[in-house]
């Protein structure tokens, strides 16, 4: 019998990026398997370029609520399929509860928030053995294939026709190459370089001859709009699409750029996942570029290391945020300039 897999997956961006690689091996070992993902409706877009994704099943509770009916329900609807395993990436009670509901014999995930019998495969997470998130995800497959095996990088394959379209209806050209800058950071403001900062390496990069993009969601359009009225010369090639593009949209203009200069943020993973051979510079404070670093082989990871960082904090418990504003640009233009001229 085939196997037919639900991965529950998590919920925001970089992690669903970071999903890819345990999706891939699962569809090297099991080619004929169906890998159904139960996601959050608003991350489709991500799933539908990740080719090895049979099935797509919409969670529709928002982020931390728990609707145990509704997930009751979802779970008994999905018996009916019959799934033969469920691999629970997120660590929360909550998330083995559909798997639970839908009956699925055999139902995997790490051990935390009392997830006994509800998960009748629980593994011990040992950071030291799985240091990386990618690592952790990939190794709750593990008895699908053999041990050792090179993990492949995180891939969002993107349709040409869909990147056209979205230049078309943003007004975009390549006429010159292109830095996109991703300024923001949904898990909070500890993540973001300062906006003064991005305003002076986008000038370096206008100076030098080039167009920048500037990606976020609507909660970075502010941000974007203080880039751009720090510049003294846009000449018609700044471009603040934060908050103006849909995830889809996003996605496929990132193939786009030469450079992309990115906070640790999902789009960060979104950049490496559509485009790894493509220069990006990753920029690190209050997280850990060990365990959520770039899977892309031309990947730049800069920090400005302080005693207090990695705090892992939504907003610096100091109130100086050294780690991010100690990140000096010249450092960052030295790296995209080179990539520039390659």
């Amino acid at each position: 019998m085939p196997e037919r897999v639900l991965v529950v997956a998590p919920a925001w961006v970089g992690d669903m990026v970071m999903s890819s690689p345990l999706l891939q091996m699962i569809r090297q070992r099991h080619q004929d398997a169906e890998i159904h993902v139960l996601a959050p409706e608003w991350t489709r877009p991500l799933l539908q370029r990740m080719p090895e994704v049979t099935h797509i099943h919409a969670m529709p509770l928002g982020h931390g609520r728990l609707g145990l009916v509704q997930r009751w329900k979802l779970g008994s609807a999905l018996r009916s399929l019959k799934f033969t395993r469920a691999i629970v990436l997120p660590n929360s009670w909550k998330s083995a509860l559909v798997p639970w509901a839908a009956q699925i014999p055999k139902r995997t995930g790490w051990r935390g928030e009392w997830r006994y019998g509800l998960l009748n495969d629980i593994r011990r997470l040992r950071p030291e053995q799985w240091p990386r998130m990618v690592d952790r995800f990939v190794a709750l497959g593990s008895d699908m294939w053999n041990q050792g095996e090179d993990i492949p990088l995180p891939r969002l394959v993107c349709d040409r026709i869909d990147v056209h379209r979205a230049c078309e209806r943003h007004q975009l050209n390549q006429s010159l190459p292109v830095v996109a800058l991703c300024p923001g950071a949904e898990f909070g403001p500890s993540k973001q370089w300062p906006v003064s900062s991005y305003a002076k390496l986008a000038q370096a990069c206008l100076s030098a001859g080039t167009q920048v993009w500037i990606f976020g969601s609507e909660k970075d359009r502010d941000t974007g709009n203080r880039i751009c009225a720090e510049l003294s010369d846009q000449n018609g090639h700044v471009f603040n699409l934060a908050g103006m593009t849909k995830l889809e949209e996003a996605v496929d203009l990132l193939t786009i750029p030469k450079v992309v200069v990115s906070n640790d943020s999902g789009l960060m993973h979104v950049a490496a996942a559509v485009a790894p051979s493509r220069a990006l510079v990753a920029l690190y404070g209050s997280t850990s570029m060990t365990f959520t670093p770039p899977l892309a082989p031309a990947a730049t990871m800069l920090s400005h290391p302080q005693p207090c960082s990695p705090c892992f904090r939504r907003s610096c418990p100091l109130g100086h945020h050294a780690c991010m504003v100690g990140l000096d640009v010249a450092r960052v233009w030295s790296v995209v300039m080179q990539a520039l001229t390659q």
